[in-house]
């Protein structure tokens, strides 16, 4: 019950290939450097097949193991960065103005690359281990370009699996549970028509400022008194704009932006409609018109039980029974892997990380202590599934 002795020993190698993807992130559909670098390790550790150019810039390597058997599994990494100016200070800082790894997509990518050197010396399992490394996940949509681009006829998989480590939580803890593990998204955008005019004479106007306000505060209700209180629902705005950048001119336009959050198909489609129905009736009431369009950026992510079971047998193998958590709560955050999932049988798992910022954040930074546990626990699902 520890991490696997080689994996561990060359932890400050793969430390390095993390730090390398760090200093030269790209956004989605611009991993270039990331899915370079993927493809010549992948070339580099003798795997059976390499290919690259998957759904934009994903690259998938495909091992055979030393026995036959027509079983075959996938293991997937996200490579993309975020649009964020990096504050961490660390040496290996972005190189990229304006862009960071800021989410551990590094570090993910560096994990199932150490898997895959690990398995490629190897090759102790019967069947076949597809490495996906995904572009894009960061709401641009990543897995389903690679499913449109025929990832699993091309590389049919049993299940698939995937991880994200998680600070806050205790270093090399794995948590999971079956069923609901992580929430669908819906981003939208609303956008005002007013009557814009003088400061001065806001009796000629039809104030889209005024009415974009009554959005935000009447959409507030949506969760608390249409959705069912057993069911969980988010109503984000994020993004309000209005005005010309004046103190005296009352805005004819404005925009709001923001996303859903859910993880039943029916309060999706409520809090859709409720949505629509609050924006349009506000913006009428005061002589304004709105239109509304969603983007269905992620389904919810629904770990099968089959696979979680394995997954737990895998992570308590790699860390022990006390400090794997198959019981956590779900979590209101969105993964495309859920795309994935959707279409083969897969298990989610989170690795804490420790303390230190949040994803998202222009603080936050990769642990490289958790590689050899996620490379591990990747390595014992291998065993697990294909032994």
């Amino acid at each position: 019950m520890s991490v696997i002795a080689e994996i561990e020993a060359r932890q400050e190698e793969f430390a390095g290939w993390r730090q390398a993807l760090h200093e030269n992130p790209g956004l989605g559909f611009e991993e270039t450097f990331a899915a370079r670098m993927v493809e010549e390790k992948l070339r580099e550790f003798g795997l059976d097949e390499v290919h690259a150019g998957i759904g934009g810039t994903g690259v998938v390597g495909v091992l055979h193991g030393r026995r036959k058997s027509n079983r075959a599994i996938g293991l997937r990494a996200d490579m993309d960065a975020l649009p964020i100016a990096e504050e961490t200070g660390k040496p290996y800082a972005s190189k990229v103005p304006g862009v960071m790894h800021a989410c551990g997509h590094d570090g993910h990518t560096a994990t199932l690359l150490a898997a895959a050197w690990q398995l490629a010396r190897t090759r102790d399992f019967a069947g076949t281990v597809h490495f996906i490394f995904q572009p894009a996940e960061e709401g641009l949509g990543g897995a389903r370009a690679m499913l449109e681009d025929g990832l699993l006829e091309r590389f049919p998989c049993d299940r698939l699996y995937a991880y994200h480590n998680f600070p806050g939580m205790e270093t090399g803890r794995i948590f999971t549970r079956p069923g609901r593990m992580m929430a669908g998204c819906a981003f939208f955008t609303i956008k005002v028509a007013g009557r814009g005019g003088h400061a001065a004479l806001p009796q000629t106007t039809v104030d889209a400022a005024q009415v974009a306000a009554n959005i935000v505060v009447t959409a507030q209700s949506i969760v608390a008194r249409n959705l069912d209180p057993n069911e969980t629902g988010i109503v984000s705005f994020t993004d309000v704009h209005a005005g010309t950048n004046s103190h005296n001119v009352i805005p004819e336009r404005a925009t709001l932006k923001g996303c859903l959050r859910y993880y039943a198909a029916p309060a999706a489609a409520l809090m859709k409609d409720r949505l629509e129905e609050i924006a349009k009736g506000v913006a009428a009431t005061y002589g304004a018109r709105a239109e509304i369009g969603f983007d269905d950026n992620f389904v919810p992510l629904v770990n099968d039980e089959d696979a979680t079971e394995i997954a737990v047998a895998a992570a308590v193998s790699t860390v022990g029974p006390d400090r794997v958590h198959d019981d956590v709560a779900p979590f209101t955050g969105s993964e495309d892997f859920a795309y994935m999932t959707d279409r083969v049988p897969g298990s989610y798992v989170l690795v804490g990380q420790g303390p230190g910022a949040m994803p998202h954040n222009p603080a936050y930074d990769f642990n490289d202590a958790i590689l050899p546990v996620a490379a591990s626990y990747f390595c014992r699902l291998v065993q697990r599934e294909l032994g």
